[in-house]
């Protein structure tokens, strides 16, 4: 049986004349195989920072330049990235007022009757013009209060 040399790590072995000839037996073991064949990195997760592998194949595929380790991790920094005007859905930005207010992080209660039950409540413009979303313009009313400042001019 001839001797070879490992092609990774210099140490010698023999080899079967029959799968030199198949061109195997160019590695000792599994080990020295794999990281001959192996030529990706360790990446971190983007949103957890887990350590996670990737593929030279992979490396190259991701539009963004980030990696994640879960379909949860990407979907998480997906949600946060495209949002409002940036959203492949948005049209004018008419329907995002109730998106827009919620994640200000203005508490949930009525302006008005200072109710905090989340099934009630509704955003409503100070000034009347539905395309002005800016928060300062925007303010929760419950369905009562909301009745009333626009039927019975309630100051809000």
């Amino acid at each position: 049986m001839p001797l070879v040399k490992c092609l990774i790590c210099g140490n010698e072995f023999f080899i079967k004349p029959s799968h030199q000839k198949l061109g195997w037996g160019k590695y000792c073991s599994r080990g020295c195989k794999w990281k001959a064949q192996n030529k990706g990195k360790f990446i971190k997760c983007f949103i957890c920072y887990k350590k996670v592998y990737r593929s030279p194949k992979e490396l190259g595929r991701s539009k963004s330049g980030k990696f994640f380790c879960s379909k949860r991790c990407q979907t998480l920094w997906r949600n946060q990235t495209y949002v409002g005007d940036k959203s492949s859905q948005w049209i004018d930005g008419i329907r995002a007022y109730r998106d827009i207010l919620k994640r200000s992080g203005k508490e949930l209660v009525c302006a008005l009757c200072k109710i905090k039950d989340s099934r009630v409540l509704i955003v409503h413009h100070k000034d009347h013009n539905r395309r002005n979303n800016n928060v300062l313009n925007l303010v929760w009313l419950c369905f009562n209060c909301h009745f009333l400042v626009h039927k019975h001019k309630a100051i809000i």
